[in-house]
């Protein structure tokens, strides 16, 4: 027997909120979102059919409160809950809640969820159906002493693995017997922290491993199908960042393999919806696979899968909690042609991939064929430290790989969130490296290629448009004065505007002169250039030398942002320097905060001395503390408070270099005290 849902809760936010209220809309179905105070103006709000509010920004009051959701749920007559990934959408006493709320939840039994959430039974559990698993030992209940003794059989590297939670937290890689007794010691610590849970388990190290995961679906008629395999051996610190349909190292034979594996996972829990199982393969031995972990829940990289099959993994889970078959066979699934995904970050390559944030003051997103945006963010949106970083995923898909490749290299260059700084250029520069265009992939390849990547030059073109963007802010609109004319015209001569930018690294003076249909632009040192410019609304077009090109831009505080020309530029406006030494602060060092975030401790007081090294401010974002030290001894003056939300690179402290009467005063206390 079927059941029509007719109005469907979306318990989650951001993109995959957005993604999901897109398939419902298309279904006929009525969609409901919840949201926090946090994300009131959200985009996934707007789109929604409607909205309830839940809650303050904190999740565990707002999108993981259980009784929200699901008053929520009641209150709009939501049939069914769609959870997502992330929040509650594996966690068992949500999907049981639902159950015995008489809701729907678009995923699968409470039971799967709790086998498969826990590494240890999971293992076990599909081992007994013949899928094959890393040589280890699993047990619940093993101390270190069982652990140390298994190790010396299971043969060195082996990986130390916390048997709940993920994201690696509490895995250690030993390659030494000497050093296995401390890495059960901190493993067992953090995975009780991170989890609750310190049960550990032991599996063999596999050499160059790459991820490879195998998508599912399954009916509750029996039916299991796999949509082949994504290749994510693209990650940082064990978080993925591009993911792909096919993986290019498995041939057919394999690919089948390892999806009847993946389906046989699905069958020793009675799963049914969208499921991933995930694999971990030796790049020497593509032929060998073993069983990882199970999804219970939609991917994040889910949309190359939809781009290679062409079915649609939200509708069919809608379809399959409604009780419908599949209708299709496994020979009925065909891989048409090659899909790529880049996750999109609000996060600093340059200052070693630290939160940002900020309010977003416009988007530019790539068109064209084989391109496809998820995207949660809109003009105004606030990007804070409340929630995960991810912001949006750029997907393309070719008839085959390089096609692929070259098509979601020009969607990252054509994609720019202008007032927060994203991690698009190191999309872009992961893309280009030969490793990752020949296909030959590990899960260690991000990590060894990170320290060779660096912020592209600033052209002098950038410079002079940023410049070029500022003299037109200056020209009136109504008057004919030539003194009012911001031109550089003079009796006697002209006098250029001279405007003094810091982009990147560089800090230059540019001056211009004339009008904005036949100007001049110089950089300090450098030739004139002819200029034509024009500024219509957040579009800024010149012409330098002849050449055009167009801005999107944007100014928020005194910061200038243009994305064009392949990238996205931050230009700011500095002050002419003092010639008379004036600067109240010259001399001081001063603190500012690499994130946005909260300030949860400050160390000294305003007056207060003290010593190079010594921590002054301490801020948490995204559950990433950052302690700002003092560069300098001094006397130090503090600019924020405990519980201050802060943004990236606002002054936090100030250490004025103590004075020789301050030293003086200081050594003679010392000798008093000793």
């Amino acid at each position: 027997m079927t059941t029509q849902f007719e109005t469907v809760l979306v318990a989650n936010r951001g993109e995959i909120a957005v993604r999901v209220i897109r398939t419902l809309r298309r279904m006929g179905i009525r969609s409901v979102a919840v949201y926090s105070e946090a994300d009131a103006g959200a985009r996934h709000v707007r789109e929604a059919d409607t909205a309830v509010l839940i809650g303050p920004a904190a999740a565990r009051e707002s999108y993981l409160d259980i009784d929200k959701v699901l008053d929520a749920a009641k209150r709009t007559g939501a049939q069914a809950i769609h959870p997502g990934y992330g929040f509650l959408s594996e966690n068992t006493a949500f999907a049981a809640a639902c159950a015995a709320a008489g809701i729907a939840f678009l995923g699968p039994s409470a039971r799967a969820i709790e086998v498969m959430g826990d590494k240890i039974t999971a293992k076990n559990a599909v081992a007994a159906f013949g899928v094959p698993v890393v040589p280890g030992i699993a047990k619940p209940g093993l101390s270190d002493a069982d652990l140390i003794a298994a190790a010396a059989d299971i043969g060195y590297p082996v990986l130390v693995k916390p048997s709940a939670g993920g994201g690696g937290k509490g895995m250690r890689l030993v390659e030494d017997a000497a050093d296995l007794p401390a890495a059960l010691v901190s493993a067992r610590r953090e995975a009780a922290s991170a989890f609750g849970d310190d049960t550990l388990f032991l599996e063999r190290f596999v050499l160059r491993p790459r991820h490879i995961e195998v998508q599912i679906l399954a009916d509750d008629h029996g039916n299991v199908v796999h949509l082949g395999e994504r290749e994510c051996s693209l990650q940082r610190r064990h978080q993925k960042v591009i993911e792909e349909a096919p993986s290019p190292l498995l041939d057919v034979q394999t690919r089948a393999r390892i999806g009847a594996a993946a389906c046989d996972t699905a069958r020793s829990v009675d799963y049914t919806g969208a499921g991933t199982v995930e694999f971990i393969v030796s790049a020497d031995r593509p032929d060998e696979f073993f069983f990882m972990e199970m999804n219970t829940r939609l991917q994040v990289e889910h949309p190359v899968t939809e781009l290679v099959t062409g079915l649609d993994l939200v509708e069919w889970q809608v379809r399959i909690a409604a009780g419908e078959p599949l209708g299709f066979t496994q020979d009925d699934v065909t891989l048409t042609g090659h899909a790529i995904e880049a996750r999109v970050y609000a996060e600093d390559p340059a200052r070693g991939f630290l939160p940002t944030g900020g309010t977003v003051l416009d988007i530019a997103e790539p068109l064209g064929a084989g391109v496809r945006v998820d995207s949660g963010l809109r003009d105004g949106t606030v990007v804070g430290s409340d929630y995960d970083p991810m912001l949006a995923k750029v997907i393309a898909h070719g008839d085959d790989r390089a096609e692929a490749l070259r098509r979601l290299d020009r969607a990252l260059a054509d994609t720019a969130v202008l007032g927060v700084v994203t991690n698009i250029e190191f999309l872009r520069f992961l893309l280009a490296d030969d490793d990752v265009r020949a296909g030959r992939l590990d899960t260690g390849l991000l990590d060894r290629r990170v320290t060779d990547f660096h912020t592209p030059p600033v052209d002098d073109d950038i410079l002079v448009a940023a410049a070029a963007y500022h003299w037109l802010t200056l020209w009136p609109r109504d008057t004919a004065d030539p003194w009012d004319l911001p031109s550089g015209w003079r009796v006697g001569g002209a006098h250029p505007i001279s405007l003094r930018l810091r982009c990147g690294d560089r800090t230059e003076h540019v001056q211009i002169t004339g009008t904005p249909a036949e100007g001049l632009a110089r950089i300090e040192g450098g030739e004139n250039r002819t200029l034509t410019a024009r500024l219509d609304g957040g579009v800024l077009a010149v012409v330098i030398d002849g050449l055009r090109d167009t801005y999107r831009v944007a100014e928020d505080d005194g910061t200038l942002w243009l994305a064009g020309g392949g990238g996205t530029w931050i230009v700011s406006q500095l002050r002419e320097a003092s010639v008379r030494g004036e600067d109240a602060h010259a001399g001081d060092a001063e603190l500012t905060s690499p994130m946005p975030g909260t300030v949860i401790a400050v160390s000294a007081s305003s007056g207060d001395t003290v010593g190079a090294g010594s921590a002054v401010v301490v801020v948490e974002a995204m559950k990433m503390e950052h302690t700002l030290s003092a560069p300098i001894g001094g006397v130090v003056e503090v600019l924020v408070a405990v519980g201050d939300q802060v943004k990236v690179d606002q002054p936090l402290a100030r250490v004025s270099p103590a004075t020789e009467s301050e030293q003086s005063s200081e050594l003679a206390t010392k000798d008093v005290v000793s």
